[in-house]
């Protein structure tokens, strides 16, 4: 990859989004300045804990995956009980053989710090403390960030991560951030203990009798810690439960007469929020900046590092001229849509945790009382869809097949067929005969052209950006990935540089179309034969 050295991006927020951003522009030979307001870092508290598996496989693609994932409390049941009684418990599932289990559970904070030591050994990230944003403008040819007490700083483009907190930076650009915030607030404690047969599921439990009327949820954390989250009423005292001695007996309720640490604790309340615009020009926001949610799904840190993977190769291939500039405008076509979802998703939830009405709090106590008796009552017990890749099926970079229509959110627990907008299966794949590793590994290369038998085809030519044929008899020796995918003879499977789905086609003089479509330029569209007008 040629390096840019005579152009860069700006990152905003050294959190593990925008440490995540530079980490994969990076990837790209593309130079970033990567800034935060603070001084160092906090590594306080376990913060979003839950890493999900294709997170893994992002962070693995610049060196931190499976570090991370080692280094985590691996966890795959999900249960959930309605105060004394078990209703019912799920696995998480996966299309092919992944390197990465389904959740890995591990402090933001150690996360960062593995972050770092990526950064700290890619020459082309240029960190930069105390550097407070507290301007932006930008013209045709870049931005000009303003920082406090230090020169003006020039670059290219900027992806603002600033976090929960970028108030400053959504103003500047005039950009809306709708919703609301819930009255109820939440205890988090994270406590060092022994419970044995609790390391390796998360557990929900509704109107415990340790918890009346309200919610307490329990992870696994590395170290024999837990993290509990309990709901508590608005006008909740930490200082004065702790003092009272009420704070030991509420943690000794859930685990019994053992010994115990408080590492970290933390009152706060949820939001729910979006903004209008997550591109401006030559800005796009990212993570925490752009969407807020409330942590029941594991959806916030989740979907940041989808925004990050997004932006990074749109960034990149915009920068290495391989595409216009155009092709940044479906950043928010894809990641406005998926953070929409992400809010409805977590609004449904909290609908259902925190009922506001009479009538609400009827069908709550319906639901769950027969749910524990009646299997197909159990679907509609929400203590969150925990999170899960966006499928960008409606994205203007997709090309419909009608052979393979998306058939909708699928179940808890599962994914999607494979197909046009959804991201690939991952399995171990060779080339050449030699072993390579894992399918994502090839796809994250580029373009990639993945052909099955009955086809012969060249790259097309008509394209600066990089392109490779592979086909799928020689790199799938064990014929995993074809079930996987359910590859049918005479099929193109193009597959963008984030090891999305952008075509699967069956007439090989429609590939030059569905790669320009992927990049975001504008295609001359053939009326299909049935297709109507």
């Amino acid at each position: 990859m040629t390096t840019m050295r005579d152009r860069r991006v700006a990152v905003i927020g050294n959190g593990p989004v925008g440490q995540t951003t530079a980490l994969l522009l990076a990837r790209w030979g593309v130079p970033v300045v990567l800034l935060d307001g603070r001084a160092e870092r906090d590594l306080v508290g376990s913060k979003a804990i839950c890493q999900q598996r294709d997170v893994l496989d992002v962070w693995e693609a610049v060196g931190a995956g499976r570090r991370i994932a080692e280094e985590g409390v691996t966890w795959t049941t999900a249960r959930t009980f309605h105060r004394d009684r078990e209703l019912f418990a799920y696995d998480m599932a996966g299309a092919g053989a992944s390197a990465f289990p389904p959740f890995v559970n591990i402090s933001q904070a150690r996360t960062e710090e593995i972050l770092d030591e990526c950064i700290a050994a890619t020459p082309l990230i240029d960190v930069r403390w105390s550097h407070r944003v507290s301007g932006i403008d930008q013209d045709s040819g870049g931005v000009t960030l303003t920082i406090e007490g230090r020169d003006p700083l020039r670059a290219d483009y900027a992806v603002a991560c600033a976090g929960a907190r970028g108030d400053d930076i959504r103003r500047q650009l005039g950009v809306g951030f709708g919703g609301h915030s819930f009255d109820d607030r939440f205890l988090i404690c994270d406590i060092r203990a022994e419970l044995p047969g609790w390391a390796q599921e998360r557990r929900f439990y509704f109107d415990p009798a340790w918890n009346p009327g309200r919610q307490v949820l329990i992870h696994p954390c590395p170290g024999s810690t837990f993290r509990i989250d309990w709901q508590v009423p608005g006008d909740y005292d930490l200082d004065a439960e702790e003092t009272s001695g009420a704070l030991d007996a509420r943690i000794r309720a859930i685990i019994g007469n053992r010994s115990y640490e408080i590492v970290w604790k933390s009152v706060y309340r949820f939001h729910s929020r979006v903004a209008d615009r997550m591109r401006v020009g030559r800005v796009l926001l990212a993570g925490d900046c752009a969407h807020l949610v409330s942590p029941f799904g594991a959806r916030g840190l989740n979907s940041g590092v989808g925004d990050a993977e997004n932006a990074a190769w749109k960034l990149a291939f915009v920068l290495h001229g391989w595409a216009g500039e155009e092709l940044l405008e479906s950043y928010h076509d894809e990641r406005h849509a998926a953070a929409v979802e992400n809010i409805a998703v977590t609004t449904a939830t909290m609908d259902f945790l925190v009922p506001q009405t009479a009538d609400q709090h009827r069908h709550r106590l319906s639901v769950l009382e027969a749910a524990a008796t009646d299997p197909a009552v159990r679907a509609r017990v929400d203590s969150g869809r925990l999170s899960e890749p966006f499928w960008y099926v409606d994205s203007p970079l997709t090309t419909a097949d009608r052979s393979r229509p998306f058939a909708g959110r699928p179940p808890r627990g599962q994914v999607p067929a494979a197909g046009p907008g959804i991201v690939v299966p991952d399995v171990p794949v060779s080339v050449t005969g030699s072993a390579c590793g894992r399918f994502r590994e090839l796809a994250r290369d580029g373009v990639l052209l993945l052909t099955t038998e009955g086809v012969n085809l060249e790259p097309p030519g008509d394209t600066s950006a990089p392109v490779r044929v592979l086909h799928l008899p020689e790199i799938d020796v064990s014929g995993a990935l074809a079930g996987a995918l359910a590859a049918r003879p005479g099929e193109v499977w193009v597959i963008r540089p984030d090891a999305y789905v952008a075509a699967v086609l069956t007439d090989p003089a429609e590939v030059p179309s569905a790669v320009h479509r992927a990049l975001g330029q504008p295609v001359t569209e053939r009326i299909l034969p049935g297709a109507g007008t």
